[in-house]
């Protein structure tokens, strides 16, 4: 694992503005179970690549597994947001979905 990390993080010296760079090296720690740099590079993506939508869906599942259910539903909408100015369907409904479970979770009735 550690090989992939280092050769994505050479491709990003070389293209440092490449949020599939910077969104895959994230996914990398997160697979490695580090969640502060997992943070940080969600945040750096969403901040600086905001039109990069891949981030949102996992960004949200991401903070769903640390217990931050509010700010999962944040990001969820705002990637739903994004999905919707782009006219990317699939990403909209996929965002969507993912929402709607996580309102579920405690909610019986999503209406409100």
């Amino acid at each position: 694992m550690g090989n992939r990390l280092e050769e994505l993080q050479a491709f990003l010296k070389e293209n440092p503005n490449d949020p599939f760079l910077k969104y895959a090296i994230t996914m990398e720690y997160n697979k490695s179970g580090d969640a502060e740099k997992t943070l940080a590079g969600f945040q750096d993506l969403q901040l600086h690549h905001p039109e990069y939508v891949g981030t949102y869906y996992h960004f949200a599942k991401f903070l769903e597994a640390q217990g931050k259910k509010e700010e999962a539903l944040y990001i969820y909408q705002a990637g739903m947001e994004v999905a919707q100015q782009q006219r990317n369907r699939h990403a909209y409904n996929e965002l969507s979905g993912a929402y709607n479970m996580a309102r579920g979770l405690d909610e019986d009735d999503w209406d409100d």
